[in-house]
């Protein structure tokens, strides 16, 4: 996947936040075909802070979940890191370059209002949801944020595609929110201070 110039990585400004990464997507909604259904447990493992679990609505947010069940299954996710974080909003990862740069070959579409999608689960605090880039709806990839607070639902909802929550391991959110430094006001974490994903895995 060839790395692009980056484009506003994140934004957060006032009130409004906007999650997104640069990156020149190999596909156009890939995996959009056997999507999934119902409810999917998925475990992931951060190295020194435990386990985060999460709960994801495949009902809700079928091609998000699909894809990113895809991606747990094969391996993509191990050993990648949190490469941002936001205290008092969100912690952002699944970037192979570590920089907010990167992300899968294949993009997806966006399932929110603003893209014409109904997707009622809303970003209050353990919320799971894609970040993309931009301004494009279509771009989503690999890289995810979990909300740390309720209060990020006032830009969140309607404009990136929840699918999901943690229902077991939010304090491991808050801790990383509240020791990992960061070093500029985008909340971009230097690699060699990265909480690194030991793994992730469907629970069957």
């Amino acid at each position: 996947m060839k790395k692009c110039a980056k484009i506003a990585a994140f934004v957060l400004a006032c009130a409004m936040a906007v999650l997104s990464f640069s990156a020149c997507g190999a596909g156009e909604n890939g995996g959009n075909e056997n999507l999934l259904s119902g409810y999917w447990t998925v475990d992931m493992e951060i190295e020194n802070y435990g386990v985060i679990r999460l709960r994801l609505d495949a009902d809700a947010a079928p091609v998000t979940v699909t894809n990113f069940v895809k991606l747990v299954r094969g391996g993509f996710y191990d050993g990648l890191t949190i490469h941002r974080v936001v205290p008092g909003f969100v912690i952002q990862g699944g970037d192979p370059d570590r920089d907010g740069t990167g992300g899968s070959d294949e993009t997806i579409k966006g399932e929110f209002a603003a893209n014409g999608v109904t997707n009622d689960l809303a970003h209050v605090r353990g919320a799971i949801s894609m970040a993309r880039l931009g301004s494009d709806y279509n771009s989503a990839t690999s890289q995810f944020f979990i909300v740390q607070d309720d209060s990020a639902r006032a830009s969140l909802d309607g404009k990136y595609a929840c699918f999901g929550y943690v229902t077991d391991g939010m304090e491991i959110v808050d801790r990383i929110c509240a020791e990992v430094p960061v070093i500029n006001s985008v909340g971009l974490v230097a690699e060699e201070n990265q909480p690194v994903i030991t793994s992730v895995r469907v629970v069957e």
